[in-house]
């Protein structure tokens, strides 16, 4: 027994011997290691080398689909369960009768409010980036269907989801006559199933957080070795994002619920750590959940919301155009397009769609560039992320192969 452990004992004493000849302790050299493997992953990128990551992408994503068919099998009740709720639904759609009316609005909400959902977990789920639907998407459903409200003195439009173009009522009211609130309970419900998906985006790093934390085991997550490296410096921090980091992880440990429904409550890029730091110190699903809820889907939707009502209301809109045919020299070239793109909104409104021409603005074909760029962005980061997890995966294997030798 003795002289086994003596002759174990000896290839970790060269190895810690070399180490320190080498100037190093094994600790920094783990930390070495690690840091020259994370920098390996990250330079993993479609632009630099765009056939191994779309190679390594493709078995990501093979592997992630084995593990999901796997999980769904283990939940096979539910599953079942859900399918015989969709059949149902099915049945009672393609049946005729007079509930068809009912089934037909029941198809409506529940696809609008999916669609707003499904925005807000893309801007807040990550995956290398967060989708910003918010600028791309939101906030300009909100931004035209407040230049409408105040053009049409109404808000008595359609109800969600709109058609092509939001026309003016028959019977609509004074030009401008309008209130505030008006337009905030109508675009209320697009805006608070949107903070509920960024809400539900914050779920998957606080489970994998809770779970690393009561197995012992290390994750296999970027985020989630940021936030060990900054609990590890936070007493030597100086830097202002890593104090502010810590203070919001101070915020949300010991105050609790109020804590994380304050951090929540306001546009808080330093959130992005909340799930993890939550998910790390083990705190309750619904103490989490239900202030993040509260927080994204109703007091900073709120805020947001009437932010862009505000800032697209009909008299501070006038005032931007006219400032910035201000300009000196570029000013007038500038506020013509600003000026007939509103033009050719204000005479959309008025007549049915197809009634009226509409000759192509500069401004609306740069935005739409602008959210088709963003979109090829976000897919792109997905790619890269997918292979930079393989490579994570091909790395452990590798550790996990040393350790056995």
């Amino acid at each position: 027994m003795a002289a086994n452990g003596a002759s174990c004992e000896q290839p970790q004493k060269r190895a810690g011997a070399k180490e320190k000849r080498n100037g190093k302790t094994p600790d920094s050299a783990v930390k070495e290691r690690r840091q020259k493997e994370k920098e390996d992953r990250l330079s993993l990128v479609i632009w630099r080398r765009p056939i191994t990551t779309l190679h390594y992408f493709v078995l990501e994503t093979l592997i992630k689909l084995n593990e999901w068919t796997f999980k769904l099998w283990q939940r096979r009740g539910t599953v079942v369960l859900v399918l015989v709720v969709c059949s149902l639904f099915s049945i009672a759609y393609y049946t005729e009768g007079a509930h068809q009316l009912y089934v037909e609005y029941l198809e409506k909400k529940f696809l609008w409010c999916a669609y707003w959902i499904g925005l807000g977990i893309l801007s807040s789920v990550g995956l290398g980036t967060g989708l910003h639907t918010f600028l791309l998407y939101l906030g300009p459903h909100i931004a035209s269907v407040t230049l409408a409200a105040y053009e049409c003195g109404s808000t008595d439009f359609p109800e969600p989801p709109y058609p092509d173009q939001i026309v003016c009522p028959q019977d609509a009211g004074v030009e401008g006559s309008v209130s505030l609130f008006a337009i905030m309970s109508k675009v209320r419900l697009e805006a608070c199933m949107w903070g509920a998906g960024t809400a539900i985006g914050e779920l998957p790093p606080y489970f994998m957080a809770r779970a690393a934390r009561l197995s012992g085991a290390e994750p296999d997550d970027e985020d989630y070795e940021e936030f060990e490296e900054m609990l590890e410096q936070a007493e030597g921090a100086q830097d202002f994002v890593t104090r502010a980091k810590l203070g919001v992880q101070h915020m949300v440990q010991k105050v609790g619920f109020f804590g994380i429904l304050a951090c929540a409550s306001i546009p808080n890029p330093l959130f992005d750590l909340a799930g993890i730091t939550c998910g790390h110190f083990l705190v309750p699903f619904w103490t989490f959940f239900g202030a993040t809820l509260i927080g994204k889907a109703i007091i900073k939707m709120h805020i947001q919301k009437l932010f862009v009502i505000v800032a697209f209301s009909k008299h501070i809109v006038e005032q931007m155009v006219s400032l910035i045919g201000s300009v000196p020299k570029v000013g007038p070239s500038l506020q013509k397009p600003f000026s007939q793109y509103l033009e050719a909104q204000r005479n959309k409104l008025h007549h049915a769609g197809g009634s009226v021409p509409t000759n192509e603005n500069w401004l609306s074909w740069v935005f739409e560039k602008v959210v088709l760029v963003m979109v090829c962005y976000f897919i792109i980061s997905i790619v890269n992320s997918m292979a930079q997890s393989y490579t994570k995966r091909l790395q452990q294997q590798r550790h996990s192969e040393e350790k056995t030798k």
